[in-house]
């Protein structure tokens, strides 16, 4: 089973759980940014428990131990144990980005990724990210990127959908028009 499918399943159940229990959803994710954290600063804890050499067991016991010393949540800390005993940490990264997904969907946001030719002012953001909330009927969090390619224009894109207003997509646009009149 590829990664990110396996990380998307762990990601549900954790969230169904963490909703039937009425857990802080913003804590769990706290709590796998943490452990997430905790690994990439100790180089050697991690190649320990990402090493399949290792015993599962022996890496159960010691996400129980980091676990508990933490303070992480019941929730967390069964489903990062259950990771280790089944030797399925290097899944924590998509897990995370998966459950972050789960939840804006809960809350009904989405995340759109806005590029410019040239650096945003706020208020223009601001216009752009309620334009877009208008065209989802969703809250929406926007991040911004430069790309001088465009040339002028925005691209927005939510999820799989892309709203392409660039100077860039215009000008192929009529290029393509150009050509068919001939």
């Amino acid at each position: 089973m590829p990664t990110k499918t396996a990380a998307t399943r762990y990601a549900r159940a954790l969230f169904d759980v963490a909703l039937q229990e009425q857990a802080d959803l913003d804590q769990v994710d706290r709590e796998l940014a943490g452990f997430a954290a905790l690994l990439d600063e100790h180089a050697t804890l991690k190649k320990v428990l990402l090493n399949p050499a290792v015993l599962a067991p022996r890496k159960g016991a010691a996400v129980t131990e980091l676990t508990s010393r933490a303070g992480v949540s019941t929730i967390t800390g069964k489903l990062l144990v259950l990771l280790a005993e089944r030797d399925r940490l290097v899944l924590l990264p998509d897990l995370q980005a998966a459950y972050r997904d789960r939840v804006l969907a809960y809350r009904n946001i989405v995340r759109a990724e806005v590029t410019t030719a040239a650096e945003l002012p706020p208020e223009r953001a601001v216009h752009i990210q309620q334009s877009l909330a208008g065209l989802t009927g969703r809250t929406v969090t926007v991040e911004t990127r430069v790309d001088p390619g465009i040339i002028g224009g925005v691209v927005a894109r939510i999820g799989s959908m892309v709203y392409d207003a660039s100077v860039t997509r215009q000008l192929e646009r009529m290029k393509e028009r150009l050509v068919e009149s001939l």
